[in-house]
């Protein structure tokens, strides 16, 4: 069969691009992502404030979750406890004191039965929030251990179901009934520091130290990408609710935006100071803005499409330690090292 020239220069050519990529991890892009929104509306004006101050913890506060009745929330402190919120009217549901007082996240099941708490102790501790003891604090249900490092990232998928990542680069699905590893995922090379499920909870996303942030399949515990861009530590990661997107945050002084379906970074989202390190990011419901809580005490808001950054909203003392977002999509939860936690609304 003779040959085609102008088909061995495409050949060519695209193994050139392909190396590149695989090189320098630069994705390949024909037009800006700035260029393709510049027709996109103006994005109404954020308008959330503190609905519900919530006070009463002592100490550092270091993680927030919500329920899946979108109502209640979690919240883990290094004066060692638990309390679990009642965001409609700001008051305590319950104080669970902890064996261990460096809590470093926390988590609600979806069906608000059980909460999780990690840290420093190096275990997952699983308390049922409907199996009280006399003090009407929740009682200890489970015990996860076994790992060599530090608690730092867990979500429930059910009630008897939880992935845990911690120090020791490992991504471990736990079950909660009998406290067995179900699947134990390696591939990150330095600590996992956050993870986000997507809503159908079929796949998990991780990010690390290792400035990297890698996507899971769990029906076939395998990581199916991974995505490269951030020169920095990897704070946070977050799901839109299509399952394609998700944002990131980062000590690199940077929040970006990612595509699964074309496998790399859409656009990048800068502060305006340049100086602020993100440590906790959330997606609105819409995808329209990335929230990111910051180490310069502030919650940076941008309009995703635009890439323009819109405001800042204050109303903490210190850095910012953990961003949630209600699965409604109506309510927003921060904390930080101030000791406050704040409930934000429109």
């Amino acid at each position: 069969m003779p040959k085609d020239p102008e088909a061995d220069k495409l050949k060519d050519e695209l193994q050139a691009a392909i190396k590149k990529i695989q090189e320098t991890h630069t994705p390949c892009q024909d037009q800006s992502f700035e260029d393709l929104t510049s027709s996109a509306g103006n994005a109404p004006k954020c308008g959330l404030s503190i609905r519900k101050p919530c006070k009463g913890h002592l100490n550092k506060v270091n993680s927030v979750h919500f329920a899946g009745d979108s109502r209640h929330l979690v919240s883990g402190s290094l004066d060692g406890k638990l309390i679990i919120w009642d965001i409609y009217t700001g008051n305590k549901t319950s104080i669970i004191p902890l064996r261990s007082a460096w809590v470093m996240s926390c988590a609600f099941s979806p069906s608000g039965n059980f909460v999780a708490s990690g840290g420093m102790d190096n275990q997952c501790t699983i308390h049922d929030c409907n199996n009280r003891d006399a003090t009407g604090a929740a009682k200890i249900a489970r015990e996860l251990i076994g790992y060599e490092g530090f608690l730092s990232s867990m979500r429930f998928l059910n009630d008897d179901n939880i992935i845990t990542g911690s120090g020791d680069t490992m991504v471990i699905h736990w079950d909660t009934t009998n406290g067995k590893k179900v699947n134990q995922y390696f591939g990150h090379s330095g600590d996992v520091a956050t993870m986000s499920l997507a809503e159908d909870q079929n796949t998990l996303l991780t990010g690390s130290v290792d400035r990297t942030i890698k996507l899971w399949d769990l029906r076939d515990n395998k990581c199916q990408q991974t995505f490269w861009g951030h020169n920095a530590d990897v704070n946070c990661v977050y799901m839109l609710g299509n399952g394609f997107t998700f944002g990131t945050g980062s000590e690199d002084r940077t929040a970006r935006l990612w595509d699964i379906r074309s496998d790399q970074q859409l656009a990048k989202y800068d502060p305006p100071n340049g100086k602020s390190g993100f440590t906790s990011c959330i997606l609105s419901k819409s995808g329209r803005y990335i929230i990111c809580g910051a180490d310069d005490n502030g919650i940076h808001v941008w309009d995703t499409l635009k890439t323009n950054h819109v405001g800042c909203l204050s109303g903490h003392d210190n850095r910012i330690t953990s961003l949630a977002l209600t699965p409604n999509g109506i309510a927003m939860a921060s904390c930080s090292w101030d000791t406050k936690v704040q409930v934000w609304g429109l």
